[in-house]
């Protein structure tokens, strides 16, 4: 809402032929504002830079409508990349660094809050669900006095998905109150007993986001915009008010196809109200590797709250592992980098930051549709971080 670990809302959807009118239009294009460590020498100008080559395959054969990516070097020196058009009708170009739907990663801003509000001794990691929110999870095998606040970040809680994925697709515009969504949830039986395995879903950070509004006693999104958002100067970030399903910035639009023959529908505009605290966030590359950078290099939590955020379960992928709303993934070339990602109808982000500080945030607009290009996708991330 990467291949490896999935934390993200992914349908699966076949893989279709390249349409006509992506054809007519493809435009690919690289976009540089300063160039750092990360970046070729003038020596090497020549050669095709290996980040806008990942992203023109994501477009030329994966068959994405458009792709864009930021990366930062360890000074913070970035580097702009597009590749596809921004409007399959109009031809329009994919705007520098557009603004784009974060989905899944509004998981980690969600676990950040949740984590200084600990810091402020106003929650505890620890303890039950049913200290802020007595008697709200009750369900088969559902019982809010067992399942902790940290299992609930950290995705071992057993409580069932509560996104209906075909119905979200069919009326994307439609708003959801977050105890609607709940319901939905509590409706079927728990996967587990809370803390013995771990298993990823969006019902986890809406309980999350609901603890939030009731110790804070103000919405959600104000949290995040003001712990976070307004903290850190995250200029092209902000957590949608209710019925916005616009995009505000400049941005390429997002498309959607159910089927390998269905023509790409347009799906910028909807209602990310059924993502809330899990998937709601819009933002740019660059303002995700800012957020991403920040928060690992300490700005945003205390030390002891990093830690805890840093403490990790593996997910059943190799090497992939899961902590208090975020991820940890190897790199080929050694170490692992920290981010989270995340999908929905007409977006996909993937990318991260490393231990030293490289970052890379790349975009696409339209969900994979295939493990094809999601591995196309995670190989630019790791080729990126790599040089």
């Amino acid at each position: 809402m990467h291949a490896r670990v999935s934390p993200r809302f992914r349908p699966t959807l076949s893989r279709g032929g390249r349409r006509k009118t992506l054809l007519a239009v493809t435009v690919l294009t690289g976009a540089v504002m300063t160039t750092g460590a990360l970046f070729p020498s003038a020596a090497s100008a020549a050669k095709p830079d290996p980040v806008q080559k990942s992203l023109n395959t994501l477009v030329v054969d994966d068959r994405i409508p458009s792709a864009s990516a930021s990366v930062a070097d360890r000074e913070g020196r970035t580097r702009l990349y597009t590749a596809g058009v921004g409007d399959l009708r109009t031809g329009a170009k994919v705007p520098k660094d557009g603004q784009v739907r974060a989905a899944s990663n509004t998981k980690a801003f969600t676990a950040v809050v949740v984590l200084q509000l600990v810091a402020e001794k106003k929650l505890a990691l620890d303890a039950p669900v049913d200290t802020y929110l007595p008697g709200l999870l009750r369900g088969e095998g559902i019982d809010g006095r067992h399942i902790t606040v940290r299992q609930l970040l950290q995705h071992t809680s057993g409580l069932p998905e509560y996104l209906d994925k075909s119905a979200v697709l069919k009326d994307p515009q439609r708003y959801y109150e977050p105890r609607e969504l709940l319901d939905s949830a509590l409706a079927q039986k728990a996967h587990f007993s809370p803390g013995t395995k771990w298993e990823y879903n969006n019902t986890n950070y809406l309980v999350a986001g609901l603890i939030i509004q009731k110790v804070t006693g103000r919405p959600l999104g104000e949290e995040i915009n003001r712990r976070i958002v307004d903290r850190i100067g995250l200029r092209h970030t902000y957590f949608p008010t209710p019925g916005d399903m616009t995009i505000h910035g400049p941005h390429a639009k997002g498309y959607h196809r159910d089927t390998a023959d269905s023509p790409w529908r347009d799906v910028t505009e909807l209602d990310p109200s059924w993502g809330w605290a899990a998937g709601a966030v819009i933002t740019t590359n660059s303002d995700l590797n800012r957020f991403y950078t920040a928060l690992l290099g300490g700005r945003l939590l205390p030390p002891a709250q990093l830690a805890q955020m840093r403490t990790t379960v593996p997910t059943g992928a190799p090497g992939v592992r899961y902590g208090l709303g975020l991820s940890s993934t190897p790199l080929p070339c050694g170490g692992v980098y920290w981010g989270h990602g995340g999908t929905i109808p007409g977006y996909a982000t993937l990318g991260g930051v490393t231990e030293d500080g490289r970052a890379v945030n790349i975009a696409l607009t339209a969900m994979p549709a295939d493990s094809a290009t999601e591995q196309h996708a995670q190989a630019a991330v790791e080729t990126t971080l790599c040089r």
